[in-house]
């Protein structure tokens, strides 16, 4: 959907919902400009029946001049009403008649979408949502500082100050806004309330932990998203817990958040684990939270999550590289297939040792540029550096632009100035030539693999995975996804 697609309607009420937080309210004051800027009539309104009294959210109705008005009476039939930070039909938001309805938010669908809608249940926040929006529409949010400056601390509050962030997305916002660092300190500073000092202490009283495996459970009492960071983060100082989960539970959400200090379990895929087709969740490797909708719970929150905790870790087996060597008895021999991928001369685009960041779904990667670096695109949108050397050992040039359509395209920026490129802008066709002798089988169970070039970071293979180690080297193994593997090898007759 775009804005523009909106204004054909002059009347329009923007309504967030039932007690505010920061996303909603800075998702539907930058949406507020948006539709003024174009001449409409429009307001932004909450119901319900709590009027807001966190002292961090009155700091951001007065210093950022949020136009937001309590309307727990609210009578009126606008042309076209928009959801912003939640569902039309949802618990948390007091309906109000409208002669047409738009949805735009960051949650999980859990109502049927109208015509008009937005709903990136991937992104870290609705203020990130909004601001793409915006951005599509060629206008320049940083004009009102005060309107960077709430979304900025939209997704700072929604991302437990910004330590969940995973999409790109949310990077590109953070990097383009102009912002007024003081009143984001002076907010975050008024984030806990005596109330919800006390709720800290008290989760700490009552907890569960898992020997097994080292990690602790708490339920604190519904609280400011943020308190689950602090009660996390703190418990993760404990000797003999390497994990750590933490949610509370409202009538509109299951909120929770996840640290880990091993590098045996990723946070952020341990959070998308819990919140699977209930929720949504993720952030990094140490820190990642998460919600889930009740509605779609078949049990009480507490026993889902108990259950979900327990066979995650339950289901997988490690396996470090450098210590293992395979059974290929079993594993057919496959070469690699000829394949068209991308590649990017850095040369042509930075000077030689220039540092550069790539952004990608798979996150951020710095690259020093020389004569001889390129970046490879492969065939989901993956990026990866490599040599001109490797490069032609293995590819030829196809004399034609890569040309290929990504959830989220790649960008390369300059350390040193911040400007922006993007990656399939410039990126030429080339074709492998094959080969590449692989023994490989689709796993029957979940591994983490410590590969021997990272023993840091695990490569995660699921059911129906393949697992792969060259011919020749039997220590040299990855993980091949089920849907890539027949693109990507061929079976070889011995």
């Amino acid at each position: 959907m775009r804005l523009s697609e909106l204004l054909q309607f002059e009347d329009i009420v923007i309504q967030c919902h039932d007690n505010p937080d920061a996303d909603a309210l800075a998702s539907g004051a930058a949406l507020h400009w948006y539709f003024t800027q174009k001449g409409k009539k429009v307001r932004f309104i909450y119901r319900g029946n709590n009027k807001i009294q966190k002292s961090n959210l009155m700091i951001m109705l007065v210093d950022l001049l949020i136009p937001i008005s309590y309307e727990p009476e609210f009578s009126d039939v606008p042309q076209l009403l928009i959801t912003v930070d939640c569902q039309y039909g949802q618990r948390n938001v007091t309906t109000t008649n409208a002669s047409n309805i738009a949805i735009i938010d960051h949650h999980q669908v859990t109502v049927q979408l109208p015509e008009f809608a937005e709903v990136k249940s991937n992104i870290g926040s609705c203020a990130t949502v909004v601001w793409n929006l915006i951005r599509n529409e060629g206008m320049d949010i940083n004009s009102e500082k005060n309107l960077a400056t709430a979304l900025y601390y939209g997704l700072y509050s929604d991302t437990n100050r910004l330590s969940e962030v995973s999409h790109p997305l949310d990077r590109d916002m953070l990097d383009s806004l102009d912002i007024q660092r003081s009143l984001i300190t002076k907010m975050s500073n008024a984030n806990i309330s005596l109330k919800e000092l006390k709720i800290t202490g008290k989760a700490f009283i009552e907890y569960d932990y898992f020997d097994d495996h080292n990690y602790l459970i708490l339920r604190p009492e519904p609280c400011d998203p943020n308190i689950l960071g602090v009660i996390s983060d703190f418990s993760l100082e404990t000797d003999s817990v390497d994990v750590c989960l933490a949610y509370y539970v409202s009538p509109y959400e299951v909120k929770f958040s996840v640290r880990s200090c091993t590098k045996e379990v990723h946070a952020n895929e341990l959070a998308a684990f819990l919140s699977e087709g209930v929720g949504g969740g993720g952030g990094h490797m140490y820190k990642a939270g998460g919600m889930l909708r009740p509605e779609k719970l078949d049990k009480d929150p507490s026993v889902f999550l108990r259950e979900r905790m327990a066979e995650y870790f339950d289901m997988f087996t490690i396996l470090y590289t450098k210590d293992t060597v395979l059974d290929t008895s079993d594993m057919p021999l496959y070469e690699k297939q000829p394949q068209e991928v991308g590649a990017v001369r850095l040369s042509d685009l930075f000077a030689p040792h220039t540092k550069v960041e790539v952004r990608t779904l798979e996150g951020d990667v710095v690259v020093s540029v020389e004569e001889d670096s390129y970046l490879m695109v492969g065939i989901e949108g993956e990026v990866y550096p490599t040599s001109e050397e490797k490069l032609f050992s293995a590819y030829k040039k196809l004399d034609r632009p890569y040309s290929r359509t990504f959830d989220y395209s790649p960008s390369i920026k300059d350390l040193s100035t911040g400007k922006k490129t993007d990656v399939m802008s410039c990126a030429m066709a080339v074709i492998s030539s094959g080969g590449g002798l692989i023994y490989a089988k689709p796993l029957d169970h979940c591994i983490k693999l410590f590969t021997q070039w990272d023993e840091e970071k695990y490569y995660l293979g699921n059911i129906g995975d393949y697992i792969a180690v060259r011919k020749d080297d039997a220590h040299d193994m990855y993980i091949i996804k089920k849907h890539l593997f027949p693109q990507l090898y061929r079976k070889v007759e011995e």
